[in-house]
């Protein structure tokens, strides 16, 4: 029993872990950056919903996204998985939260056991898909943006984007998503492995409760 438990402890936390880094990449304006020669003490930070100058001394200058119809295209899927990666991390983390055997089942007319294993299941499944929701995102803007940073076809003086730090975020919340269902779905197959091995007496009178 000790092992499931110490599993389905280890994805909550990374899960929660995940869903954190999650809110940060999304909320913060540093998914590209972009600084130049000609002004060595500003840089230019783009996220998903503003943008912002950025001075050496500390001072910070940010603007919203006049138009959702006039961004690009990346940014707007960018916007759509993010914030579906959180649903889905939200709602994987408190599911996962429910099936933890320090938590009392709240029905009582179902096995104790497979109600927190379906619990699980599917807190893991949903961590899964956040982890999958974040990384897409994340990577296809890290694609596009060495694609066009070794793009020949512009010329050299021109200044190229480079990656923020809300990707290196990013990045770390997919892997603790993916982490985190891999761990609670795990523990729940722990969980089915130890309901069989069970003595049938025990069964019947578990389920009579």
């Amino acid at each position: 029993t000790t092992q499931p438990c110490t599993l389905s402890m280890l994805g909550v936390l990374l899960s929660a872990g995940g869903w954190l880094c999650s809110l940060c990449t999304t909320m913060m304006p540093f998914w590209l950056t972009l600084s130049t020669d000609l002004l060595p003490t500003e840089s230019l930070e783009v996220g998903l919903w503003k943008t912002c100058v950025i001075q050496d001394l500390g001072l910070q200058e940010c603007r919203r996204y006049n138009s959702l119809l006039g961004l690009p295209p990346d940014i707007k899927l960018a916007r759509i998985l993010m914030c579906a990666a959180l649903g889905f991390g939200l709602m994987g983390s408190v599911l996962a939260v429910l099936g933890l055997n320090l938590i009392n089942s709240c029905c009582r007319k179902v096995d104790d056991r497979s109600f927190k294993k379906v619990l699980k299941t599917a807190g893991g499944t949903l961590s899964l898909a956040a982890g999958i929701l974040v990384l897409v995102p994340v990577s296809y803007i890290a694609h596009l943006t060495v694609v066009r940073f070794f793009d020949e076809s512009v010329p050299d003086v021109v200044p190229r984007w480079e990656f923020g730090d809300s990707l290196f975020c990013g990045w770390t919340a997919g892997v603790l998503h993916l982490m985190a269902g891999m761990l609670l779905l795990i523990s729940s197959l722990y969980l089915q492995e130890q309901n069989r091995n069970l003595p049938q007496d025990t069964r019947m009178l578990s389920a009579s409760f």
